[in-house]
Order: C-alpha cells, then structure tokens, then sequence
C-alpha cells in the first residue's frame, strides 16, 4: 500500500494519559498530497466508573459520560479500531500536537488492553509526526503567505483554532475531534502551499535516523531547534548543540541553549548543576541561574535544521545573537561534558506511579511475555475465569490482567476478588494521595464553576448531568456513609 497520513484526534476525560480515558476520537486517512483516502472514523469510548471526569473536560468538549456511555465501544474494542487504522503499513500517524498528548493516549491505552504499545509507531514502515512544530518552524524562519495570530502583542498563539480562525479555514466545532482532525488537514495544507519547501523539509526529517545525524555525537554541530518547551520570547526556538547520550534513554541526546554563556555548566559540578536544571525557577536562590539543558528525543519526530537557517530577519525576529552562540559553540566544542552530564541525569528522580495502569514507561515488556498479549485479547470468559491460566514474568502485566477482567469480565473474579476490586475502587474515588480525581474534588470543582460568573444554559447541563454520575458512582461503590 501507498504511503499515506492518518491523522487524528482524541477528546479526553482529563488532561493526562496516564490515567484520565479517552471520550471520542476522530482519524481520517489522506494521501501524501492531503487528500482524503476513504471515509472518517469517529468513535466514543465508554467511561469508566472508579475514573471520574473532570468537569472543565467536559465543558471544553461537550461531552458527558452519560454521552460517552450511550454512544461509545467498551475500551477494549475502541483501541482495537484505532489500532487497526494505525496500524495499516506505510501509515504516518499524524495530528496537532499529537506527539505530547494524543500519542500517549493511544500508547496508554494500547498498553493497558494488551496491545504492544510501540509497534504501530515503526513497523511495516510506519511512523508518526506532529505538524504543531511545523507550525512554529514557520513563523519562526518562513512567516510569509499565512497570517498569524497573538494572544497578545509578543505571544504568539499556536491554538488550532485561532490559526483556522486567522486564515479563514473551515473549523466548525473547536475540540470536536473530527472537527479538529480536518481543521488540522487544512492548516497542514496551507504550509504546504504557502512554503512547500519547508513542509517537505520537516516531513522528510522527521525519522529517527534523520534526526540522529543532525544530532551526531561526533560532530556536535549547532542547529536549531524548535519545542514547545522552549521560551516563548524566542519564539519557542534555540540554536542549540549535541552534548551527551542521554545515561538511560538511548534516544534521548543532552542539548544546550547556545545563547547561555557556558562557562556556569564548565565549573559547576554534576549536583550543582542538576539543582540548577531540575528546581523549579521559583525555588532557585538569588544570583543562580538556570542552565538551559534540553534533552531532544530522537524518536520522537523533533523539529531540527541547520541554523544557519537564520538570516538577519529571522535572527531580529527571535531575538537570537547567532555570532554569540556560534562563539559559545566554540567554547563547548573544547570541552567533553559527556561524564559530568551522565551524572547529571543519572541523578533526576521521578515518583513511582501508585498503579500498574500508569506504569507503561518503567520497562519493556520481556520478549518472554509478549507472545501472550494476543492470547488475553482474544480470551474467553471461560479462560479468564481461570486466575492461573494467564501469567507474565512482568509483574505490571498480571496487575494489569487483573484490571482488565474487572472492568470487562467482572463475573470472572471471585468474590475475594471481586472485595479487593471494590476497595481499589474506592480508593480512586476517595483517596487524594491516588492521584486520581476524588469525588470531593469533583464536587468541589463543579460547585465553584456554577457559583463563579454566569454559565450558558448547555454548559450548566453538562454539570448537572456529571453531578447524576456522580450519585450513580456513589450508589454503585456504596461510597455514603
């Protein structure tokens, strides 16, 4: 099969995909020239009860679960006909801003439904991209042709929807994802349009491999990077240069903003400069300064170009000094940091997720194990009545199975299964130290949105409408005293 884009979008129930489900999602196949191959997918997914809602979620999307539950396919089934879309070879998986969000709801949800959760990404020559960076590239270096919108003077926005707005392209329902989906498709062609050889630049260099050589270990030549995660003053963009491997991440190469003088990160030692990377800016003392280390992910489809790139206009437009980065360049390129910054990463620490479910990042699964994913998708009620039938040597796996029986095959568990199951319930609902959304929160939050400046008529129903699930989830998990 041709080479083809998918693109897509999910609405959620929440804002992290570790946890919070997904509501709906919308894909639509194109060609490599943008247009349309086939019809649209859109689905609902089913909420589920011990994972509430969060009220702004449902504000922003319009979508209840009472909705959600009416319309939508049990999460098993939702995943498999994302999967199967995703997972047609030569499919670029594609969306706005989809590699920091809608990428990990799929990979979350695959995970926990016993799908592998990267394969779609790479075989059968697939791969994924993310034209949100695109977007930025443009008005960065090429603005012209597209008109572009701010916030504010000196705050570009980057909202599909003010972009649509902007340029006077069709979007007829902001957060409704098939909506999205085609508003995305549209914006996508207007780069492609009005700057085609950078559209085809970015396409082109978003491979793991075409990344990885730009960011060679060996030459450790400046170029210039553009991410969200980058000062907006700058227009989210940095000439930066190639450091280190990443200790434990092999596709994680150690940056750094060339604009930051570097002889801070030359005498510091590893603990003081992992304080000056990882503490908050609030929490740094006087006089210290953080030191701009960035960690590029080469997997990840980063948008990077030779920096020089950058002529006079777009140097003034960014607020960028190239002769002084390339200055710092030199300095660095002195200078093997690799030990020190190993230490450096070696050294950050993050807090154990409280469930199997949130657990996808702490390992792959053993080849030893994967050949029973398939198995469990395709078992019986008979089979997974059977505790000991299924089995893996990655312990995340048998919490995850145990999991899965009780939200889809509830009548497998036995009753002191079916007693635990009910308390990991209500520890989701009640117990803030869950991390999850507790029924007291969600009350609280729905309570101050109604009592805060006037609501339209369709946004108090939807509050109204999360209040009735709650009673249901109360009554269900028998959660009054």
């Amino acid at each position: 099969m041709a080479n083809t884009f998918y693109w897509h979008d999910y609405e959620t129930f929440g804002v992290d995909p570790s946890k919070d489900r997904p509501s709906q999602f919308a894909g639509l196949r194109t060609d490599e020239d943008l247009n349309p191959v086939g019809e649209p997918l859109v689905i609902y997914c089913q909420p589920q009860k011990d994972i509430l809602p969060a009220p702004q979620a449902c504000l922003i999307t319009g979508i209840t679960p009472q909705l959600a539950m009416e319309k939508g396919l049990l999460e098993p089934q939702f995943i498999e006909a994302i999967h199967r879309q995703l997972s047609v070879p030569g499919t670029c998986g594609v969306g706005y801003n989809s590699i920091r969000f809608d990428d990990e709801v799929t990979r979350y949800a695959l995970y926990r439904n016993f799908f592998d959760p990267y394969q779609r990404e790479w075989k059968n020559g697939n791969s994924r991209w993310d034209i949100m960076d695109m977007l930025r590239l443009t008005r960065a270096l090429r603005p012209e042709g597209i008109e572009w919108p701010d916030h504010e003077p000196g705050r570009p926005s980057f909202k599909l929807e003010h972009l649509t707005a902007a340029n006077g392209l069709a979007h007829e329902a902001a957060h409704d994802a098939l909506s999205d989906v085609t508003a995305t498709i549209a914006v996508a062609k207007l780069v492609k349009d009005k700057q085609p050889r950078l559209f085809d630049y970015v396409v082109n260099m978003r491979s793991k491999k075409a990344v990885g050589e730009m960011l060679n270990l060996s030459d450790r030549k400046p170029f210039f990077h553009i991410s969200g995660m980058l000062p907006r003053a700058h227009m989210y963009g940095a000439i930066m240069m190639p450091l280190a491997q990443h200790p434990t991440n092999s596709n994680g190469i150690i940056c750094i903003d060339l604009s930051f003088d570097p002889e801070v990160l030359i005498n510091l030692s590893a603990e003081e400069i992992a304080h000056r990377v990882f503490t908050s800016s609030e929490a740094l003392g006087d006089g210290e300064v953080r030191i701009p280390l960035k960690v590029v992910h080469i997997n990840n489809a980063p948008v990077v170009t030779t920096h020089k790139l950058i002529d006079e206009a777009a140097a003034k437009r960014l607020d960028i000094d190239v002769q002084r980065c390339e200055l710092h360049w030199q300095r660095l390129n002195q200078i093997d940091l690799s030990a020190k910054l190993a230490a450096v990463f070696n050294s950050q620490s993050f807090p154990e997720k409280p469930e199997a479910e949130q657990r996808l990042y702490n390992g792959f699964l053993p080849n030893a194990d994967k050949h029973l994913l398939e198995k469990v998708r395709q078992a019986s009620f008979e089979d997974l009545t059977d505790e000991h039938r299924f089995h893996f040597s990655d312990e995340r796996y048998n919490h995850l199975l145990f999991s899965y029986r009780a939200r889809y095959f509830n009548g497998s568990l036995s009753d002191q299964e079916r007693s635990v199951w009910a308390e990991n319930c209500r520890w989701r609902l009640t117990d803030e130290k869950s991390g999850y959304l507790t029924m007291e929160q969600q009350g609280a939050e729905i309570a101050q949105l109604l009592a805060g400046e006037a609501l339209p008529a369709g946004k108090i129903a939807i509050l109204e409408s999360l209040k009735g699930w709650a009673s249901q989830v109360n009554d269900e998990f028998s959660l009054s005293s």
